[in-house]
């Protein structure tokens, strides 16, 4: 059975004051959804992470609180930003939020996406060594961050500590096991896709990817998705990977869904610069009467190629009709494709 989850975007304000929402209304909008999510059965809740934004910036008090409120559904991201992280303390944050939702967390990070400032990670501190690009930065971090969450000490305790040691070194606390098997890779290019099998993460593939081909978003996707198996295989790890695309997708079944997606019925990819010198392959938003729907996702490759499936719903649009949007999915559209 295909897992289906959501992921939330949109800004908790336009910036221009129309559509104003405060960040306490969004964040707890953000909880409700989750719980929402699980009441209709839905596998997954996930959330973008943007810094300089009026988005979520820092995920783990969030995914904490719906952690203590919900007690079946995946909380995750896609995607945390690792070159502005420590990757101690993301450790800590993170083990901790596991905790207390009892192991559930599902984590994508990645060198990340676009930002609102430039080089935004410099204003918290982190500098690439010399010959070195941020996007190496980022890796390393993950690479530190990954060793530090198989629990082995490394630390050298205090001959007179504070508080009694266990012996030996020490190692982050809270530590929760597991939880390094449920790191996810938010990767663009078949490249960093086998560097993330080589490294043991799960593989997140989103609506957009590096045009390495000139193929559909979906064709290169499956190819990508693919390449990350075989080096799993490669590398000789003991568990199974897991691999999730997200995609817009939604099933027009009121005049309200009409008037909000209509008009994308007949989108297509599109082609981009996501900088001055990388050229992307944006995917299409699929939108359609729920038949017409099974018939479209059915052809595409990269979803079939999936275990999970993460759908974009736009926060801004309010707990009651995102729920709305999930429902269609769960109970028109999934089913009809064998994914429930």
């Amino acid at each position: 059975m295909k897992k289906i989850g959501f992921l939330s975007f949109g800004h908790w304000s336009d910036g221009a004051g129309s559509r104003t929402r405060s960040a306490a209304d969004a964040l707890l909008q953000s909880v409700d959804l989750a719980v929402a999510a699980e009441e209709l059965g839905a596998d997954g809740a996930y959330f973008r992470v943007h810094h300089f934004a009026r988005q979520l910036a820092s995920p783990f008090p969030l995914l904490s609180a719906i952690g203590a409120k919900t007690s079946r559904i995946e909380i995750g991201t896609g995607v945390i930003d690792m070159r502005y992280e420590n990757p101690m303390y993301f450790a800590e944050d993170a083990g901790a939020a596991d905790l207390i939702s009892g192991g559930r967390l599902q984590l994508g990070i990645s060198r990340g996406s676009p930002e609102q400032v430039i080089d935004g990670w410099r204003y918290f501190g982190y500098e690439p060594p010399e010959g070195d690009t941020d996007a190496d930065m980022a890796r390393k971090h993950t690479e530190v961050l990954l060793t530090v969450l198989q629990g082995r000490g490394f630390a050298q305790p205090n001959p007179r500590p504070m508080f009694p040691n266990p012996p030996g070194l020490l190692r982050i606390e809270p530590h929760s096991a597991g939880l390094r098997d449920r790191i996810w890779w938010g990767s663009s290019s078949n490249a960093t896709g086998v560097w993330a099998a080589e490294l043991g993460m799960n593989l997140q593939s989103s609506t957009l990817k590096n045009d390495e081909t000139g193929e559909p978003l979906h064709v290169q996707q499956r190819k990508q998705i693919e390449a990350y198996r075989q080096a799993w295989k490669d590398a000789g790890h003991q568990r199974e990977p897991r691999v999730s695309v997200s995609r817009s997708i939604f099933a027009l079944t009121s005049d309200l869904d009409r008037a909000y997606f209509g008009r994308n019925a007949d989108s297509g990819d599109h082609i981009g610069m996501i900088d001055e010198n990388t050229r992307a392959v944006f995917g299409r938003s699929y939108a359609a009467e729920p038949d017409v729907l099974v018939k479209q996702l059915a052809d595409d490759e990269a979803i079939q190629a999936a275990d999970t499936l993460l759908l974009t719903v736009p926060n801004q649009l309010g707990v009651d009709y995102n729920a709305h949007v999930l429902e269609n999915i769960l109970t028109h559209v999934a089913p009809e494709l064998g994914w429930r």
